[in-house]
């Protein structure tokens, strides 16, 4: 991997107009009569930053040192950059942005609203660690409930490696494949949230539980599942060939999962048949 550079014109650019945009009192500054900026002064934004108004002034020149990652989350702060701003703050500084933040449980009411609308199709919101957030219907009579009530019993991994009625959904040939896709996804997620207990708990639990988990989490292989082919055996339909279309959101700790018929198949045909029968049949995945 390239090694990061910083660039010193874009990041004086970006400074002096970050701090153009500012004005005193939303910094809780005084404005003052004789005020000739339309923002912060330099030696302001130097104050609020907690460092010298010498530092930050090369900074704007173009000559400084490269910053800190402490110094520019100081920065972010003194300029009131947004999240997006303050990652390309630390990009254009040649410093690797924070770790994700994550939008936790809350679900946006722009996703929800995506459930309402399709009511043909599954669909599952999920986080990045593979916690079932919500699922319409469709996806419930698909691939069954999920339990809220014990610890991980929402959670996608965890079901894989100790529920077997999780498994026997799927066909046996498939299961080693759908083991490291889970692995790999999982620590594509874990190594996001670096010192976060709950991805380290469901890891040390999951190591704990199921040999085959520790024996592919220490392969160390990466990889954000984006889309994938599936085969669920379904006791009511049968067997239905799915696309799982992964959408990220912007943050890119919840994901919204689409199980799509693929071209050519009869995998509608089977979605439309299920739907008629409804989900209060399908229990074969619905353990804790």
């Amino acid at each position: 991997m390239a090694a990061m550079t910083i660039d010193r014109a874009g990041l004086a650019d970006f400074l002096r107009r970050s701090r153009d945009r500012v004005r005193p009192q939303d910094a809780g500054l005084p404005v003052g009569p004789r005020r000739r900026t339309p923002g912060l002064r330099r030696e302001e934004v130097a104050q609020l930053a907690g460092m010298s108004a010498d530092y930050y002034i090369r900074l704007e020149q173009g000559r400084g040192p490269q910053p800190s990652p402490e110094m520019l989350a100081a920065l972010a702060r003194a300029l009131r950059l947004s999240d997006d701003e303050s990652d390309h703050l630390h990009l254009l500084a040649g410093r690797r942005p924070p770790a994700a933040r994550t939008c936790g449980d809350r679900l946006h009411p722009g996703l929800l609203h995506l459930l309402d609308q399709l009511p043909t199709t599954p669909v599952q919101v999920v986080n990045d660690l593979g916690d079932v957030l919500a699922q319409n219907a469709m996806a419930e009579a698909l691939l069954g409930g999920v339990c809220s009530v014990s610890e991980h019993g929402r959670n996608i991994v965890w079901r894989w490696f100790t529920d077997p009625a999780q498994r026997a959904a799927y066909p046996a040939d498939e299961h080693d494949y759908y083991s490291r896709l889970h692995v790999a996804d999982l620590r594509a997620a874990v190594g996001g949230r670096t010192g976060d207990p709950a991805a380290a708990r469901l890891v040390r639990r999951l190591r704990e539980a199921s040999e085959e988990f520790g024996a592919l989490w220490d392969l160390h292989e990466v990889a954000v599942r984006r889309s994938a082919r599936m085969r669920v055996l379904h006791p009511l339909i049968g067997p239905v060939d799915l696309d799982c279309q992964v959408l990220l959101a912007p943050r890119g700790d919840q994901r919204v999962i689409l199980y799509t018929p693929p071209v050519g198949s009869d995998a509608s045909e089977r979605l439309a048949l299920l739907k008629v029968v409804g989900n209060g049949q399908f229990t074969a995945a619905d353990s804790a």
